[in-house]
């Protein structure tokens, strides 16, 4: 029985993965901001929760984030930037992950294989971008692909087994998503949690500070 920790539990994907690895027959532990009160965008309260938790984990996945934050719709066009719309993501999906990020050293195994991942986003993808748009929700997930490669360097020197990587989990037929479901193939949340499980479970030590899809190929930075 393996130890599991969802930031994000109780959202699409997270609720999903919750779902997918006690099926399993593992242990988890759900953290949320409806069903906990975390608040990824709140530095006390991310020290609150994580602080009470009892590691070590053999896998971390933040599955936080948004597309859309106070009605802010992804843009367009460059002039459409707001300022506290852009502020706003990288509020909640860029240094939300970066606080729980900081606790890594804690919550993975030091001795032994642990795994702290991130669900990112191919959009944040600075070479997969080939028709622009979306620039404040792009520029957040590209900022937290860098900090997850940076983390995994740091995390390397202690943590010798852990592996810190960036998943992008495909277009999942979420609230997340449901505006933008006719533009895309979309998978059932159920789908994307058993793909995510199943890469997770392939990763070795050399994977650590990578970007990989739903299904375990690399994502260009």
């Amino acid at each position: 029985m393996k130890q599991i920790l969802i930031i994000g539990a109780s959202g699409g994907v997270g609720s999903a993965l919750a779902t997918a690895y006690a099926a399993r027959g593992d242990q988890v532990t759900g953290l949320s901001r409806s069903v906990d009160g975390l608040d990824l965008t709140d530095e006390a309260s991310v020290e609150t929760h994580i602080g009470r938790l009892d590691g070590p984990f053999d896998v971390v996945i933040v599955a936080s984030g948004a597309l859309e934050i106070d009605g802010a719709e992804p843009e367009k066009t460059i002039k459409s930037i707001r300022q506290k719309a852009m502020m706003d993501q990288f509020a909640l999906n860029a240094v939300g992950p970066a606080l729980v990020l900081r606790h890594a050293p804690d919550l993975l195994p030091r001795d032994g294989r642990g795994v702290f991942a991130v669900l990112s986003a191919r959009v944040g993808s600075i070479g997969d971008n080939k028709i622009g748009g979306w620039i404040s929700y792009r520029s957040a997930k590209a900022a937290l692909n860098q900090i997850i490669r940076t983390g995994a360097i740091e995390l390397a020197r202690s943590h010798k087994h852990s592996i810190c990587v960036a998943l992008h989990p495909g277009t999942v037929r979420t609230p997340f998503t449901e505006k933008y479901l006719a533009r895309h193939p979309a998978v059932e949340a159920s789908a994307a949690a058993e793909n995510i499980a199943r890469v997770i479970d392939g990763l070795g030590a050399e994977d650590t500070g990578e970007f990989f899809d739903w299904a375990g190929s690399p994502v260009p930075w």
